[in-house]
């Protein structure tokens, strides 16, 4: 049998602190535990403080779990972000601002397998997490995992039925008048919506502002001058020619991608954006709509800001409303596909 290897540095204790501070073990453990009300003289505290830091000692962080019953982590399960075309803004918004407090982010991306799920759940809780954002790739009702309701929990752009966990979700509605307004602003009047076909936030939301944006500029809602469409490029490419033959003059896109089949459209018919069709987007998914000739106009799903808010949430820094939620803006995003010379049809829109 071989000798131990002393040659291995020893780990400072706790004991080490106590005698190079010349106070008690009890002592050193309320100042790196931060142990409130504590009575503790200001000069005992700095000696304390000065011998961790010349020395090196490292609190164990599991001994600390069990004197705050929680760790510096924080959980994050989602469904599918990190395969997603805004790969990882979310996670990198809820990271920023976790660290930002003091808290490290443990990530599970479980790509919908509610096997995964389930045990990313687990694990975090075995770890002590001060608390989970559970989070999905596109703004939905969900069910949420029974594990959750084992610790702290806000939704991502997502939402439970009832309300009953505290939910972070884009501005849908604001966000399709946003887009409107970009086309009224310009003169436009007989602006055409290509919506999507699946039933969602998003759906009902973008269109809801929509209608919002053309009462206030004074515009009549013509229900024909609104399509459901794939939302994908083959659907924007099939639904701007019906639009173009009620003679609109800008459309506002469902996603970006339709955007992209709208381009294509009115390419294939010898006409031009945005001088003969105004366009306006939705996501900013910059690898489309800044790479677009022209680069297109869209309004942007803020997901950086839906993961950072959503840890504020979960810290208890921001508070939900009233129906338990936190709606997170839609930026315009201004662009070339937009016409620049107002009076189109008429009169620019007054602002709102």
């Amino acid at each position: 049998m071989s000798e131990r290897d002393d040659s291995t540095p020893r780990a400072v204790t706790m004991r080490d602190v106590a005698q190079a501070a010349g106070v008690s073990v009890s002592t050193v453990s309320h100042v790196v535990n931060d142990k409130k009300g504590a009575r503790i003289g200001k000069e005992a505290r700095e000696r304390v403080q000065r011998a961790v830091q010349e020395l090196g000692y490292r609190p164990n962080a599991m001994a600390k779990v069990l004197v705050k019953g929680h760790s510096r982590f924080l959980g994050l399960v989602a469904d599918a972000i990190a395969s997603t075309p805004f790969a990882g803004q979310i996670i990198r918004g809820a990271q920023d601002e976790a660290w930002r407090h003091g808290y490290v982010l443990l990530v599970a991306n479980t790509e919908g397998n509610e096997a995964a799920e389930t045990e990313a759940i687990a694990m975090m809780l075995e770890h002590k997490v001060r608390g989970v954002l559970y989070s999905a790739w596109y703004h939905r009702e969900v069910e949420p995992p029974a594990g959750l309701t084992e610790t702290d929990c806000v939704l991502v752009n997502c939402f439970a039925p009832g309300g009953d966990l505290p939910a972070v979700v884009p501005d849908e509605v604001a966000g399709g008048y946003e887009a409107t307004r970009m086309l009224l602003a310009e003169g436009h009047r007989r602006i055409g919506f290509i919506n999507t076909t699946s039933p969602s936030p998003a759906h009902d939301g973008r269109l809801e502002g929509y209608r919002r944006a053309l009462t206030d500029a004074g515009v009549s809602f013509e229900p024909d001058l609104v399509v459901d469409a794939r939302p994908d490029q083959e659907g924007g490419f099939e639904a701007i020619g019906p639009l173009l033959a009620q003679d609109v003059t800008g459309v506002f896109c469902h996603n970006d991608r339709v955007a992209m089949g709208v381009y294509d459209g009115v390419r294939e018919r010898g006409l031009r954006v945005p001088g003969d069709l105004a366009v306006v987007g939705f996501d900013n998914q910059e690898v489309i709509a800044a790479h677009l000739r022209p680069p297109l106009s869209t309004v942007a799903l803020p997901h950086y800001e839906l993961g950072r808010v959503g840890v504020r949430v979960l810290l208890g820094l921001d508070q939900p409303a009233d129906d338990g939620r936190v709606v997170v803006g839609c930026p315009p995003v201004h662009r070339a596909s937009v016409n620049v010379t107002a009076g189109v049809n008429g009169p620019p829109a007054a602002p709102h």
